[in-house]
């Protein structure tokens, strides 16, 4: 949901959860490029227009929370163990090897509740046809829309200078790792050149997500607005950027489908939302040559 739908109807829901639907979720470190050895706290954001508020201190909204390094051994995992509602999780990542890191974040299940035309809206907003179409065909449009949903969001960090760092160090970024709905680039962008093209997979489950709408965000130098339009995957679940400036850049995507039979006593729909966050191309950013 997003300013199409009516916002003082939606104060009373909004006011149950700061994760409201309404807003994007993306992980971000106070810099997108590090010193080699720095220790630096990992944010959650919620928000619109890539601005954005903490989101949680709650260490059992933490289904996973882990960094991979450069190296296969390079990883560390700060999922919280056994938490109770009062233990709040740690945010600190220290990056010890050059390259490019990527630090994920799975959310465990919410519920909310909406009204039926508040669900349409939403529903249209986010580009969810497929579940619109089954509450058509199914006469289910005058239906409050019980929903449990989830987050799943990425950011890469880049750890000394790209040019400097082989293509083994940097590969970290392109992996799957597993996460219901995954934003997946397919080169570094921290070794791109600027306007070079950019393709990212969308994958839900593992597999393309063929139709899946993605949200992209550039942030602007020097106060600009920032910039934001739609796009969708293809057939094979891709999307092409053109980073046409140092950013960062923060991508989102939606995917819901009918809910697993054990969360059916409280929501009919499940929800998974995406997002990868990253800086541009580092030639956008490179210093003056000394003479």
């Amino acid at each position: 949901m997003r300013s199409s739908v009516n916002v003082l109807a939606a104060a009373g829901i909004m006011s149950i959860s700061t994760a409201a639907l309404a807003h994007e979720f993306w992980l971000e470190a106070p810099r997108f490029r590090l010193q080699l050895g720095e220790t630096v706290n990992v944010h959650t954001f919620i928000g619109a227009d890539f601005k954005g508020e903490p989101w949680t201190t709650r260490a059992a909204k933490i289904q996973r929370l882990v960094r991979f390094g450069p190296t296969c051994t390079d990883s560390t995992d700060l999922t919280p163990k056994n938490a109770t509602e009062a233990d709040t999780f740690r945010t600190g990542f220290t990056f010890a090897q050059p390259g490019t890191h990527v630090v994920l974040l799975r959310s465990t299940n919410s519920f909310i509740e909406l009204p039926a035309d508040q669900f349409t809206a939403y529903l249209r907003e986010e580009g969810l046809d497929y579940a619109l179409k089954l509450r058509q065909e199914n006469e289910e449009m005058a239906k409050p829309g019980r929903e449990t949903y989830r987050r799943c969001a990425k950011t890469l960090i880049q750890v000394g200078e790209a040019a400097a760092t082989s293509a083994v160090t940097d590969s970290a970024c392109r992996h799957v790792y597993g996460l219901p709905l995954e934003l997946v680039p397919e080169q570094n962008p921290y070794r791109l050149a600027a306007d070079k093209a950019l393709t990212v997979r969308v994958l839900r489950a593992g597999r393309p997500a063929f139709g899946a709408a993605v949200q992209v965000w550039q942030r602007q130098p020097g106060g600009l607005p920032t910039m934001h339009y739609t796009t969708r995957a293809n057939q094979n679940g891709r999307i092409l950027l053109r980073l046409s400036g140092p950013g960062p850049y923060l991508l989102a995507a939606v995917d819901m489908s009918a809910a697993p039979a054990k969360l059916r006593a409280r929501a009919d729909w499940q929800s998974t939302w995406a997002s990868l966050t990253f800086a541009g191309p580092a030639a956008v950013l490179r210093l003056p040559t000394k003479h």
